[in-house]
């Protein structure tokens, strides 16, 4: 399959703009370098019925949370969702993502919650999992202030937010952090040994390379013992069964295509019920890149659906 048209002409914007990759340079410099890249990526950002920032408690201190209500949702009793924004566990912030929240509040009728969780490597493995874990707390004990079911809470997540919203999803599952009723995952990391047939084949010359994802995971763990950690590397976690159903998304010039793949298929495989979309012309990134890719809204909407089956609400 060749690259999405869309895919590539991305491609040659990010090559004729130069500018060194995260691995050569500092953290400092690789936050503002994607600080500066992503309005030119997302679209206009579409209006909501609502948004609201607040802070709230988290392990070791405050966290930020970003809420919209979408157009459609009811006042009382909506359906929910965590979304943990991607990145590689070091970049990335309540804004980077804003794009894809507000499509997903306003196309599943929902309220989207996203947390500025604490990154790598200041704040390394297992920082950013508590403060999206005590997100998901915070939407389940204030579901009646928020304006929320709290059986129709889901989490979401792309690419280190697939990962940390996968480690959630087996979470909720064994008690550990509360009841979900569905997860979205977005190009999701699951594997940190990196060692997947696409990081061969997409390896470089596609957006993410292997060496800044080696970079990124770096940063995040603590010792070489974390990458075989379920929590890092939730496909090897001894069993996924009883997990939430979920939708996995893949890109397929992505060097996280394969255990994406991967980690859809032992969830089918475990009895979870679950929707693979895989978009084969696209390349890692591309649901966040509605400026230029059309299939990016297109993702959110497909998701969204799903989302609305799994969680019915007064608003349907």
């Amino acid at each position: 399959m060749t690259l999405d048209p869309d895919a590539l002409r991305v491609l040659e914007i990010g090559r004729a703009a130069g500018g060194e990759p995260f691995e050569n340079g500092s953290v400092a410099a690789a936050r503002a370098a994607y600080d500066a890249s992503f309005p030119t990526q997302q679209g206009e950002h579409e209006p909501v019925a609502a948004t609201a920032q607040q802070e709230i408690d988290g392990l070791n201190g405050p966290v930020a949370i970003r809420i919209h209500r979408g157009i459609g949702a009811p006042r009382t009793g909506a359906r929910a969702v965590l979304y943990l924004h991607g990145g590689g566990w070091v970049v990335g912030n309540l804004s980077s993502h804003d794009e894809i929240c507000r499509w997903l509040a306003n196309l599943g009728n929902a309220v989207v919650v996203c947390p500025d969780y604490r990154l790598a490597p200041e704040h390394k493995f297992p920082a950013g999992l508590e403060d999206c874990a005590a997100a998901l707390r915070f939407m389940a004990e204030n579901a009646g202030e928020l304006g929320i079911d709290p059986a129709a809470i889901s989490v979401a997540g792309d690419s280190a937010g697939g990962n940390l919203a996968a480690v959630l999803a087996l979470l909720a599952r064994d008690g550990l952090a509360p009841p979900l009723a569905a997860q979205i995952l977005i190009y999701p990391n699951t594997d940190a040994r990196q060692t997947a047939d696409s990081y061969r084949r997409f390896g470089d010359g596609f957006g993410l390379t292997a060496a800044t994802m080696a970079w990124f995971r770096d940063h995040y763990v603590r010792k070489p013992d974390d990458i075989s950690d379920w929590r890092v590397s939730p496909l090897l976690a001894s069993s996924l069964a009883g997990a939430a159903p979920a939708f996995v998304a893949v890109a397929g010039h992505d060097i996280l295509a394969d255990e994406g793949a991967a980690y859809a298929e032992r969830l089918r495989a475990e009895g979870v019920p679950m929707v693979l979309r895989e978009w084969p012309g696209q390349i890692h990134g591309f649901v966040s890149m509605g400026r230029h890719i059309l299939a990016a809204r297109q993702a959110v909407s497909e998701a969204a659906a799903w989302l609305k089956l799994q969680t019915p609400a007064q608003a349907d």
